[in-house]
């Protein structure tokens, strides 16, 4: 007990003598907001000692050109609430304290509360009612715009950030937001691009923005992705949007394109009746679960054979074969990471599930800095993807070339 006492540096004694005056939660909060204030009040008194040089009334001071005149007081928001603090001050108003800074208002981590809240989505309305719930602070709608509004130079930064200069995987795909341009709200194409570096990390490129999806504005994504020093990417998965190899060729020629297979099996099923949707389904799996490409050429003839009412699956999937097959080439254990863009999909379905509580967003700025937030937390969480060691020895059989021509040793 003893050894325990020390550790905390409070005695047990002088924490029930503070007690005395109540056990609620209440007394208890409003306890540590007085104690917090005393030590704070504290702590600003002794920089003020360690800026002027001598400690209250100490006589050494008369005529030092410099001395203490009283203090001012000011509000804190935290999580302790709203604190009264007195800050003390200097004649010339020339004291910098470091611990509660001038024109502070909020303490330290308060921010970080408000803009949480904020990246899963809460409104303005929401947060000032948790905040107001919680910490029995009103938080003003100004404020929660003024915190939230420093995250744009952030996100600024990040999309200007320079890139990794080879990609092994990239994939390409958009989600659609309501927001509000031109005085009238619309849904527009927010542009995603996820990249997996040469060391098995996920991380997203960049996001943009377009009235809707198209290769011309895609070609404009991948021109500023070179830009940030992107040299070259192996391959780039993309869903069946038209004149989007090409787009991709245009700036990275020697890049493969693999056309999402899941896109490729839902675009398929546009020629089937409801009635043949299931078995249709099952007779596409052999085609993209075949060992080699020359086998799923073989399942795809069967599957004509079979389904002979639907030519257009087949011609469907023939004129796109040289986009389909890519992902053959790769070790089995890596094909379900690059045969579909699931991995974007994965990231928008976490992006719908924070925006969904907005109708629409009432400038795009607003939507891109709760989508920055959202992606942050996010790509947090993410980690190496599963069996990259089998996908880097592949490309190191491939295209080792090409990686040292980007500047990057393997």
């Amino acid at each position: 007990m003893k050894r325990q006492k020390q550790e905390s540096g409070i005695s047990a004694e002088l924490i029930d003598k503070l007690l005395e005056q109540g056990r609620k939660p209440e007394d208890v909060n409003n306890l540590l907001k007085q104690l917090t204030k005393a030590v704070l009040e504290r702590a600003l008194q002794g920089e003020m000692t360690e800026y002027l040089g001598y400690r209250k009334h100490d006589p050494s001071g008369n005529g030092s050109g410099n001395s203490r005149n009283g203090v001012t007081r000011k509000t804190l928001k935290g999580e302790f609430g709203e604190l009264e603090l007195e800050t003390p001050r200097d004649r010339r108003g020339e004291f910098e304290p470091q611990l509660v800074r001038k024109n502070q208002t909020r303490w330290t981590g308060f921010d970080d509360k408000i803009l949480s809240l904020y990246a899963r989505g809460m409104t303005t309305r929401e947060i000032q009612g948790h905040m107001e719930e919680m910490y029995q602070v009103e938080v003003s709608p100004s404020l929660i715009s003024e915190v939230t509004e420093g995250v744009m130079e952030e996100a600024r930064a990040w999309q200007n950030r320079p890139l990794e200069p080879f990609y092994g995987v990239v994939f390409l795909d958009a989600l659609y937001v309501k927001m509000r341009h031109d005085g009238r709200v619309e849904n527009r194409a927010v542009y995603v691009a996820v990249g997996i570096g040469l060391d098995g990390k996920k991380d997203v490129l960049g996001l943009w923005t377009s009235a809707s999806e198209g290769a011309k504005f895609w070609l404009n994504v991948l021109t500023e992705l070179r830009n940030r020093g992107v040299r070259d990417i192996y391959l780039v998965c993309v869903d069946g949007l038209k004149g989007f190899p090409q787009a991709i060729e245009a700036v990275y020629p020697k890049a493969q394109v693999q056309l999402c297979i899941v896109h490729m099996v839902r675009a398929s099923l546009n020629y089937v009746t409801w009635k043949d949707r299931k078995q249709a389904v099952a007779d596409l799996k052999p085609i993209y679960r075949a060992p080699t490409a020359d086998e799923a050429e073989r399942e795809l003839s069967a599957f004509e054979a079979k389904w002979p009412r639907y030519p257009a699956i087949g011609r469907l999937w023939r004129d796109h074969w040289d986009h389909v097959t890519p992902f053959f080439q790769f070790p089995g254990e890596v094909r379900k990471v690059v045969y579909t863009t699931n991995a974007v999909e994965s990231l928008h379905m976490s992006l719908r599930k924070i925006i969904k509580t907005r109708g629409s967003f009432p400038t795009e700025e607003a939507a891109l800095k709760l989508l920055y937030l959202a992606l942050s937390k996010v790509v947090s969480k993410w980690e190496t993807v599963q069996h990259w060691k089998q996908m880097l020895n592949h490309l190191d059989a491939k295209c080792a070339d090409r990686i040292r021509e980007a500047g990057v040793r393997l």
